[in-house]
């Protein structure tokens, strides 16, 4: 299935799509659908994404390759650590409001050099300088919330971290918590393991416990 400018799927159908290319992927048999002079021309005009993909930086974390999708696909927003400031709030409500995507994703993922500075920090570690700082910051009070919670390992704290940023979005923005609350949104967190392309499901708001999860 791949999606046309014509049809908006529903939140399920878009978080079914999504994996859907996730698990071609792990399997290695893409089908980089929507990557044509074809879809190109058709989505010159305008774009109508099915989905937000809020996710870390990191390198290895490329959206439309690890989910198999194309051109007009996605509509990514990237920090390290997929920290939230206001720029980040405003691309993500553009997205639903203006954008109608009926998914957000919050992709985070194992070996995250801004989770692993932050664990190192709240450890009595130092502190990075620069803007590295604010980023390592605001990645802290997840992993005190975790640490709180007894828990210490490595994908206990990215999955915190994960659920917390789910959380911060729908608690800052009025606009994706109405729309959550409307049915025409969901929001699902992700963790992304490196070494073999796998996404699994940490948190789900908005959809219905039936959504399976990925192994």
């Amino acid at each position: 299935m791949t999606q046309t400018q014509t049809q908006t799927p529903t939140p399920r159908e878009a978080f079914e799509l999504l994996m859907a290319g996730n698990q071609r992927f792990v399997q290695g048999s893409p089908e980089h659908p929507n990557q044509d002079a074809t879809r190109r021309a058709l989505i010159a005009p305008a774009q109508q994404p099915f989905a937000v993909l809020f996710g870390c930086s990191d390198s290895r974390l490329a959206a439309e390759i690890i989910f198999d999708q194309g051109l007009g696909d996605l509509f990514v927003v990237r920090t390290a650590g997929h920290v939230a400031g206001a720029e980040v709030l405003g691309s993500i409500e553009y997205g639903v409001s203006v954008l109608d995507c009926p998914l957000v994703v919050v992709l985070g993922h194992d070996s995250c050099g801004a989770i692993a500075a932050a664990c190192a920090a709240a450890d009595g570690g130092q502190v990075p300088a620069g803007f590295v700082r604010d980023v390592v910051e605001r990645v802290t009070p997840s992993v005190l919330a975790a640490h709180a919670a007894g828990h210490r390992q490595p994908e206990e704290i990215l999955d915190e971290h994960i659920e917390r940023t789910v959380d911060l979005l729908l608690e800052r923005s009025r606009v994706l918590a109405d729309r959550v609350a409307a049915g025409q949104t969901a929001v699902v967190g992700l963790s992304y393991r490196l070494a073999d392309g796998s996404a699994r499901r940490v948190v789900v708001r908005g959809l219905d416990a039936a959504v399976p999860a990925a192994s």
